[in-house]
């Protein structure tokens, strides 16, 4: 091997090495690797957590614990979990506090748009249903590198909600500013995928409905 060849293939792999590194440094993990958080660590702070107009799909008048949902709509985990999800709410209703947050993926071309569409929804007392059905057909537009508003404007019609009011509500700048604001907070509290649980602040480990739950009795024990 001649000396100018061994520097060219030096070059190559110190080249390599640097892409390597900043694809790294700029990916955002996918959905499935990300689907629970670390236990054990320190209390997220409170006032980031659940913002005074951050949505609550359940109330608990009491307000000792809440469970806090940082959610991808296109995300196969957060499908995975919705089920769950929507079991521990009828199970511990009026006892605890389901709050959901927005935290699209950017590799997912449709979750932000949809979760302007959930937001808009929102302006018509209609969030709840619309979150619903994004789930429920998640499968017909999910994981899809074409834009599904035709879609999404089709959801909004069949829950019967001012069409005029909802255009103009889900491309107002202000809609997109308040997800991007939950995806802030969402960084801020280190969640790096979806979906990520806070249970009262802590991060559990959380990988059955069984531990779900769990989770919930401890703190209401408390």
């Amino acid at each position: 091997m001649t000396k100018n060849l061994k520097i060219s293939l030096a070059l190559v792999a110190v080249v390599a090495a640097i892409v390597a590194a900043l694809l790294a440094a700029n990916r955002t993990p996918d959905a499935s690797t990300t689907a629970s958080g670390t236990g054990g660590g320190k209390v997220a702070d409170a006032s980031v957590l659940v913002r005074p107009d951050s949505h609550r799909l359940s109330t608990a008048k009491d307000g000792k614990v809440t469970v806090v949902e940082f959610l991808d709509l296109e995300c196969e985990a957060c499908l995975a979990a919705f089920p769950s999800v929507e079991r521990l709410r009828e199970e511990y209703k009026g006892r605890v506090t389901f709050v959901m947050r927005y935290f699209p993926i950017p590799s997912h071309k449709n979750a932000e748009l949809a979760a302007r569409a959930v937001e808009a929804a929102s302006k018509q007392g209609k969030l709840e249903a619309m979150y619903k059905k994004m789930y429920e057909t998640q499968e017909s537009w999910g994981d899809q590198q074409v834009s599904h508003e035709k879609t999404f404007r089709g959801f909004a019609k069949e829950l019967g909600l001012d069409m005029k009011k909802f255009e103009a509500d889900w491309k107002d700048p202000a809609t997109a500013k308040r997800v991007a604001k939950d995806r802030k907070d969402g960084v801020a509290l280190g969640v790096q995928g979806t979906p990520t649980f806070f249970i009262n602040g802590q991060r559990p480990q959380i990988r059955s409905e069984a531990d779900f739950k769990a989770a919930i009795e401890a703190e209401l024990a408390k």
